[in-house]
């Protein structure tokens, strides 16, 4: 392919589309670019390519929220102008709000305190109700708290319909555009990194992709302090990544290793991507930028290591890139982290920075 550094594709449609001018809200999302990537995160002419999904209107999860729309409304679960009610951090809330446009469904979403107000405000402009819930759960989280509540208000709605994000697998399928893309894209994958929250597009990608390149490794991203493969849960600073629940979605049977970061690695990550590339995001872009570049610096120069970017950089400026933030929360002047701690077993030691564990018989979690 070209050694350009953007490259554009036309890939399938992956909501309806107007059939009058092709101008719909859906067909805003999909056709996203990929940036190369390479120096400070991999050096001499090495590198990974990224998808750029923030470039949908809401991030990566437009694509699953306008496909668990479309088919509950396909199988009669979702009448028509039913209520969608649904647990949120931030991404799935505005890609429902926008399935709610596209399909004219009112949007009640559920969130908590760490919800930016910047994201909070853009729902209410887009039509959706939120609630926030007030008191974490004592082991679930705020997750948990979010999810309690989410079951309250479909009692308070009859007809209302949860998309259930954690153990739907029409949010797996949903990212079945997103792999066509990247097949169209490139040449080949050799090695997909995804972050890993609800486990939907890690599963959803790679499954697709598979298909094509049955040798593909796959190396998931977590955060610390996440419960996903096997550390206990303690509070998170950072969004989109990490859970304090089992996510069901998650195909721990598909990772070939996993990675843990840190909120000062990684927001360290974001500035240096955001002025050597214009390219950056949140906490899952930083995250997932530092262990695609480290795949890349150790694996044979032919490689083709591809990440996602799930969201950009928007949402963030009272975090990742606000000082006063960093500062009080001790994430400044880190300097780029290169090389992770190789953990055996993660069982056996509380992880505070990167840390990765390659032998995944030893990460625990629940196996499909």
């Amino acid at each position: 392919m070209s050694t350009t550094d953007l490259t554009f594709s036309n890939p399938p449609e992956t909501a309806p589309r107007s059939t009058a001018d092709g101008g719909a809200p859906s067909a805003l999302v999909g056709n996203t670019p990929l940036l190369r990537i390479g120096d400070p995160f991999a050096s001499g002419g090495l590198g990974f390519w990224a998808k750029l999904e923030g470039c949908n209107p809401g991030g990566m999860k437009d694509r699953p929220a306008l496909h668990m729309v479309q088919r509950a409304r396909s199988r009669g679960d979702l009448a028509p102008g039913a209520r969608i009610v649904e647990s949120t951090s931030g991404t799935l809330g505005l890609g429902l709000a926008l399935a709610g446009t596209v399909y004219d469904h009112p949007v009640t979403l559920v969130t908590d305190p760490g919800l930016e107000p910047i994201v909070h405000n853009m729902l209410h402009a887009y039509g959706a109700e939120v609630e926030v819930v007030s008191v974490t759960h004592p082991s679930g989280g705020w997750q948990q708290a979010r999810r309690d509540r989410v079951h309250e208000l479909l009692a308070v709605h009859p007809g209302s319909w949860c998309p259930d994000q954690y153990s739907n697998p029409d949010n797996v399928a949903g990212y079945k555009s997103l792999a066509l893309e990247l097949l169209e894209q490139l040449d080949r994958v050799d090695v997909l990194v995804c972050s890993v929250g609800t486990g939907g597009h890690s599963a959803g990608v790679a499954h697709v992709l598979r298909q094509h390149y049955p040798d593909m490794r796959l190396v998931g991203v977590d955060a610390v302090g996440s419960t996903i493969f096997g550390q206990p849960a303690r509070p998170r600073l950072m969004r989109g990544l990490g859970s304090s629940i089992f996510p069901a979605n998650v195909d721990y049977d598909a990772f070939d290793e996993v990675h843990w970061l840190a909120p000062g690695e990684v927001v360290t990550a974001c500035r240096a991507l955001a002025a050597g590339y214009h390219g950056s995001g949140g906490w899952s872009v930083g995250a997932v930028a530092l262990a695609a570049g480290w795949v890349a610096r150790n694996s044979a120069r032919d490689t083709n290591v591809v990440t996602i970017f799930p969201d950009g950089p928007q949402r963030y400026f009272d975090s990742i890139y606000n000082d006063d933030f960093c500062s009080e929360h001790g994430l400044l002047n880190a300097a780029m982290p290169t090389d992770p701690v190789t953990v055996s077993n993660p069982a056996d030691v509380v992880i505070d920075r990167w840390s990765r564990c390659a032998d995944m018989t030893q990460v625990k979690g629940p196996r499909r």
